[in-house]
């Protein structure tokens, strides 16, 4: 019986296995450095020069949204259902290794993926565009509210695989809500304001909305009421915990029936 709660050998596994997975590296990685370093220059193409450096540094705040979306939300859940599919986790049982274990694992894995792609991302971003340096509490603040959505996003995607254990519904579902978060966030070029009003209801529910359009506003100095987006990170996380709750009743019917 392996009782250790972090155990080296399987957050080297899971890490291993985060990292081959196509979906995180693409959608979580290269699509966001490439929107920002390789894009934005275009789209801001237009923008008056005094403007231009806070206009991408929007687009770089924007794009940092996708990273704790992909690696996570799409990456996890992908890789999750896949491992439920072939009974891999009830493999692990078979040699001792508890659901606790496991789980912590799994974060561990995540934490350290979604962390690589975030430097990565902010790296090449402000090594080759002209971005604004941020406020060391700007800074901070931008962190602490990623962390804080890989690991819900990590909640709702365990939630998502288990509910499905199946590959391709718990990729279809978490894609529809991957870009559907993206669109009425305004990250698609669609500002929230022309939304139409259920959209509008709904992306400010969303933490992702308040993050691209606001986050820039006291990027470098500033003060911001920080009720809305508190409150939208709260509705987003019960969510979360409704869906695994929902998940692990359904599973434990399952399993007494």
């Amino acid at each position: 019986m392996n009782t250790k709660l972090f155990n080296k050998s399987l957050i080297k596994y899971e890490t291993r296995n985060l990292c081959g997975n196509i979906f995180s590296i693409v959608f979580g990685v290269l699509f966001p450095t490439f929107m920002t370093a390789i894009l934005g220059p275009t789209f801001t193409k237009t923008v008056p020069d005094e403007y231009k450096a806070k206009a991408m540094t929007s687009m770089f705040i924007s794009c940092s949204c996708m990273i704790p979306l992909a690696t996570v939300f799409i990456g996890y859940a992908a890789t999750f259902s896949q491992e439920l599919e072939k009974k891999i986790p009830l493999r692990f049982k078979l040699f001792g290794f508890n659901d606790k274990i496991l789980l912590v694992s799994k974060i561990c894995a995540n934490l350290i993926m979604a962390t690589v792609s975030l430097l990565f991302y902010t790296i090449v971003c402000y090594s080759v565009l002209d971005l604004e340096k941020p406020s060391v509490t700007s800074a901070l603040l931008l962190v602490m509210t990623l962390y804080a959505l890989i690991i819900i996003f990590f909640v709702m995607a365990h939630g998502i695989a288990l509910i499905f254990k199946k590959f391709s519904g718990t990729y279809t579902v978490t894609m529809l809500i991957y870009f559907g978060a993206m669109m009425v966030s305004g990250m698609f070029g669609v500002k929230v304001d022309e939304l139409a009003k259920p959209l509008r209801y709904v992306a400010y529910l969303l933490p992702t909305t308040y993050i691209s359009q606001d986050f820039i506003d006291f990027w470098q100095s500033g003060s911001y009421n920080f009720a809305p987006f508190v409150q939208s990170v709260i509705f987003v996380a019960v969510v979360g915990v409704l869906v695994l709750s929902y998940a692990l009743y359904k599973n434990s019917r399952t399993a007494n029936a």
